[in-house]
């Protein structure tokens, strides 16, 4: 590696820890976990979740949890019955037998035992390559199960307002798909942040992104760290906007 990468990687990791306190003191950080799920049931939640809202994806776990009271049942349970539970997700049909095959999965491989909270012995890297062998687990799943779950596990999730953000402030690169900027993210933090720090830093750049730099029409004007933005810097600076 030569010497000129590491000096640009640790440019890179400054700017990020620098704009991660900024946004965290802006936006109230610490922030509370919002959920207190044990690993299986985030796992679920999770899947759900994928391209629908939250409010929706809640319900459909509700919905779900009580027609089926027991990821057991869940699992053993004919598919349309599943399908019928959370009818009201995108891709019912898809995520119905996708949840059904992740348990029986995580069944197999856990000697009969249909649980995650084991994996909080392990190295985090190993948790994460481990439940990312399960068809429709991928980075942002598992490290939502990891650190939203009540493993609290330092894990960082990315979404698409947190990757919005941070491409436009030149963390990473504008091109970049959501598994290989959530690695990159992750890259920068310190190693000995903990499960809260993790999700401090996804809960200040996601609502950044929710409340300031929107998709179509980012707010730069009322933009705390656009002295850091490439995408102001290019767009906007030499208007003086």
């Amino acid at each position: 590696m030569s010497n000129l990468f590491v000096e640009i990687e640790s440019a890179q990791q400054q700017k990020a820890l620098a704009i991660d306190q900024i946004l965290f003191e802006h936006y109230g950080g610490p922030f509370n976990f919002f959920s207190t799920k044990d690993a299986l049931s985030e796992m679920v939640s999770a899947l759900l979740s994928h391209r629908t809202k939250n409010a929706v994806s809640g319900k459909a776990y509700r919905d779900l949890r009580a027609i089926l009271p027991t990821w057991e049942e869940v699992m053993n349970a004919p598919t349309e019955m599943v399908f019928e539970a959370i009818k009201i997700v995108t891709y019912p049909e898809v995520k119905a037998a996708r949840i059904q095959n992740a348990l029986k999965d995580i069944k197999e491989l856990n000697n009969g035992e249909l649980t995650l909270d084991f994996i909080k012995d392990w190295p985090v890297e190993q948790s994460r390559n481990w439940l990312e062998k399960i068809p429709g687990i991928g980075v942002k799943t598992s490290a939502a199960i990891l650190n939203f779950s009540h493993l609290r596990l330092p894990a960082l999730v990315v979404d698409t307002h947190h990757l919005r953000v941070g491409q436009r402030l030149g963390i990473v690169p504008s091109n970049c798909t959501l598994d290989k900027g959530s690695r990159l993210m992750e890259s920068y933090l310190p190693e000995d942040w903990d499960g809260q720090r993790m999700y401090d830093n996804h809960q200040a750049f996601m609502r950044h992104g929710q409340k300031v730099c929107h998709w179509r029409h980012p707010n730069c004007k009322s933009c705390i760290v656009r002295d850091y933005c490439l995408h102001y810097e290019q767009n906007y600076q030499a208007a003086n906007i």
